[in-house]
Parts: structure tokens; sequence; C-alpha cells
């Protein structure tokens, strides 16, 4: 079976009806009360207005008031710019927050999808430009910590509050509703905002959040890690190997032989199984699975732990892309990491750009897991379980998180998850999860992402439906459905009934187990 990482990313934009404007608007008139040039002047508190003008179809949008902002938090020198969107027709009401990737807080680039669909929409830098956790460490060897709390939470509530601030400048009135959308960084920024400031916005669509940030980089070189202790670096085609015989071995879970993996805690895949396997090459000299394969494949899906076996972090989900994390290549092959990973070690753990991660012992990964936990898991760290401002205020947040993603692994998103469950009882109410079988990260190849995630958070908002399936379709080069399957409101998965066709979400339904196959 071959797999293929294709280039569509995962859209969170509306797909709104050719007819009508979704959502509709909130006021019988939305036009500006005053000229887009005017935003010039305005005087916003620690923030100044750099440039506002009409922007018009270059960028791929209507035509739209676009104001750069920059922002600091005095008496700090940072030096924040926040760019704004205000639509000059068809305003829908509304205030959306965009979010970043990476270390990227965020980018312009999302704002033209957010206008088209009538929103007034802002997105931020948080303090840096490049997409690279260099900005964390000063010239002088030390951490720039205003930087650092700017990527992690200031930022995004600046822009939030520039954000409005224009919004109501420029219209002349507040907007009805604020929403916020992202995905993996934008993800945690999402879930941030609703932990540290719960009045923000009214809805939240969080995608495969970096909520656990401070563990996730050092869980993602953990795999780099076994193969250097061990002396063994598996060959990528061995890799690929066991994640198709991990799909193979628990495909049929759903009823279906579709290539996805419902879900993989419940998939008894035994890495065992492969020894003396032949894997498939196109390019490179593979030959039989070995022991010294099947001790490393096992504790990367075992994940993270300390020298006496005591847990630190979960593992990579069967059936997963093993490359993205534990990339190798060359012969004899050598460990490739993520270079986000890498970064997290240079500035902000050893604080030396030239680390060298080859010099890693299983000693030193246990203090520098220490030393992330301790001095950036209260600002970094997203994974706090109280969300009682955000319920209280009647806020509603959906969180959906790929079983598949081979970056930020989703058992981390499930037990967030659990963890608010176990502390504040029925999270019904404002908060729900939906995990997506073979999801990667912020894409749907083999599995399937929600087609319009986003719209439900609005209709929760604003009309008090709450969701307990999401729709995933995929369709043909006419635009036909061939195929479609309900993502369930965790902890159900979607199970075909055994008849019906696949095109028909009815030929579904939502189970806590999966089959015994």
């Amino acid at each position: 079976m071959k797999y293929c990482l294709a280039p569509t990313v995962l859209s969170l934009a509306l797909a709104a009806p050719a007819a009508t404007q979704w959502p509709p608007p909130l006021y019988d008139s939305a036009n500006p009360a005053r000229a887009c040039e005017s935003l010039a002047t305005l005087d916003l508190l620690d923030a100044t207005v750099e440039s506002a003008s009409v922007e018009t179809a270059p960028t791929g949008a209507p035509a739209h008031c676009q104001v750069t902002v920059i922002a600091t938090h005095p008496p700090a020198d940072d030096r924040l710019t926040i760019w704004v969107a205000l639509p000059l027709e068809n305003w829908n009401g509304r205030f959306l927050g965009t979010g970043g990737g990476g270390f990227s807080g965020g980018s312009p680039r999302s704002l033209p999808a957010a206008v088209r669909e009538g929103f007034a929409a802002a997105a931020t830098d948080t303090g840096h430009e490049e997409n690279s956790g260099s900005f964390a460490l000063g010239p002088d060897g030390a951490l720039e910590w205003m930087l650092i709390r700017d990527n992690a939470y200031l930022g995004i509530h600046a822009m939030t509050r520039v954000g409005k601030e224009l919004t109501a400048a420029f219209y002349g009135r507040q907007p009805g509703y604020s929403y916020f959308r992202g995905c993996s960084t934008g993800g945690r920024q999402g879930l941030m905002v609703v932990q540290r400031y719960p009045d923000d916005y009214d809805g939240v669509l969080s995608g495969a959040p970096a909520i656990n940030w401070d563990r996730l980089h050092l869980a993602q070189m953990w795999g780099q890690l076994v193969m250097l202790e061990s002396g063994h670096f598996v060959r990528p085609c061995a890799f690929r190997l066991a994640q198709a015989k991990a799909v193979e071995a628990c495909d049929l879970q759903d009823g279906l032989a579709d290539g996805v993996i419902p879900d993989p805690r419940q998939c008894p895949f035994d890495p065992g199984e492969l020894l003396g396997a032949e894997a498939e090459a196109e390019s490179e000299n593979c030959g039989p699975i070995t022991e010294a394969d099947i001790a490393v494949i096992r504790k990367i899906l075992e994940g993270p732990r300390r020298r006496d076996g005591s847990f630190l972090w979960y593992g990579l989900a069967p059936g997963t892309n093993f490359l993205s994390l534990n990339g190798t290549a060359g012969d004899p092959p050598a460990g490739r990491p993520m270079r986000i990973t890498l970064d997290w070690f240079r500035y902000f753990l050893a604080r030396d750009p030239e680390f060298d991660w080859t010099g890693l012992t299983r000693a030193s990964y246990e203090h520098y897991w220490d030393q992330s936990v301790e001095e950036f898991g209260r600002v970094f760290g997203t994974d706090r379980t109280d969300l009682a401002g955000f319920r209280d205020r009647g806020g509603k947040a959906i969180v959906w998180h790929g079983w598949s993603d081979p970056l930020i692994y989703a058992q981390g998103t499930v037990d967030w998850f659990e963890g608010v469950q176990e502390r504040m009882g029925e999270t019904d109410a404002f908060l729900r999860l939906f995990m997506a079988p073979g999801a990667l990260h912020c894409r749907d190849i083999p599995g399937r992402t929600p087609d319009n995630a986003f719209a439900a958070v609005v209709r929760w908002v604003e009309e008090g439906v709450a969701p307990e399936t999401l729709a995933a379709t995929r369709r043909d080069e006419n635009g036909d459905i061939v195929e479609s399957r309900p993502i369930c409101r965790y902890p159900r998965v979607a199970i075909y009934s055994g008849s019906g066709e696949l095109s028909d979400v009815a030929s579904f339904e939502c189970r806590e187990e999966v089959l015994d196959r």
C-alpha cells in the first residue's frame, strides 16, 4: 500500500453558498462609518497605525481596508506587527482572529479568505518575522522573555484588542460576535485565549492544537535519540512497511477497507510480526526487517520514557507516517530531525545556535525534558484544564485532531480533553472534541478532515445547535460526492452499518468500540 502526502492543505475557510452570504449579516446596514484612510490617525492604546489603504483584487479578496499596526507592551521594546482587513461591502458584523504555524504567529495571507466570507479579520506576527525559533535567543546568549511571551500568548491577545477596536471605529459599531480559528500553532493559540483570555472570543475552532508545546518538541526528538543511542538508524523503506502493516492489521475495524484505522488505540498491531519481512524500495537497498529495526519501531510507538522506564509522553499512533519526525537518509542511514524541533533545542534549551543534536544522550535528553517543562510549561503550555471563565461567559469551542498526525501526536489532545472533563465534569455545553481517523497534520490524506468545522462553531454560538458529528466528504473531479463520513464526537468513531452507499452519511453510525476484526 502506498501513501502520498497530497499538497492539498486543509482549508478552514467557509464554503459560502453562491446565492446567499454565509454567515448572514447581523446588521441591516454594515457600511463603513468613515473613510479607510482616516484610520491612519486613530489613537490606539500601546499601538500605532502604520498604514491604512484600500486593497482590491490582486490580494484575491474583495475590496477592503487593509490596516497595518505596530503594537508594544511598555516598558518593553517589543514590536508586534498586526494586520487588520475590513470589508468595504458586505461586512457580516463579526470579527475573526487567525493563527499561525510553527514558530510563526501568523500572516496577512490568512486574511483574504476571511474577507471573502464577510469578516473583519486580523493576523499578527507576534513580534518576529521569520518562522524560526531564533527570536528567543538574544545576542548576549540570554533568553528574550518578552518576545517569548509575545509568541506564546500576548501577541494574539494584542491582535484581538487592536482588531476589535479598529472594527468598531471603521463601522461605527462593535462586532456582534467574535471568533478565532487556526490549526497547529493556530490551534494552540485558539485554546490559549480560551484559557487566558476567556472574554476575547465567543467561538473558537482549534485544529491539531500544539497545546503541549513544552513536551511535544522533546517527544519529536525521541525517535532520533532512540536510533542514535542504539547505533541503528532505520531505513525509510522499513518505516514505510511498518506503517503499511499496521494499517493492514486494523483497517477493517470500521467495516471498510479504506486504508484508515478508525481508532489507533484499539489497534493491536505487533511490530514483531515484521521480522524477516521484505520491504519494497525503489531506490534503496532495503532487505529484510531486522531485530534492530523492530526494537527502534517499538520504542517510537511506545513513546518517550525515562531510563527507569517511567512515562514521559505518548508515542506515534499505529498506522502513522514515521518519517516526518524520524526521517533518515543516506547509505548508511543517518538521522534527520525536523527543523522546528532542532530550533527548540538550539535556542530555547541549549541556547547555542550551533547545538549538535548527535551529542544527545539519554541522560541529557531527560535533563532537557525537565528543563523544558519547568521553564516553558507555564508560558507555552496550553494544557490548563480549568475553563470555567470561558464556559461561564457562554463561549463555545470545537477541537479536532487527526488520529494519524505525524507531527503533534493526537493522544496529547485526548489527554488534555479528558483532563478538562475530569476537572469540570460534563463539557458538552461549551467544549467538544472530534478525532478524525487517518487524518494527518491539518490535512486529510488518506483520512478525512471536517469539511466545514468552523460553520459548526458559528451555528453553535449563534443558533445553539451543538454538533454531534462533523461532515467529511470526498469529491471527484466533477465535484460530485463519492464518499461521505461523519466524524463522530469523541470518544465515538464512525462504523459502517454494513449496507448503504459510501456516499451516504446515513450508512454509518457512531460507536465507542470498533468492530472486532
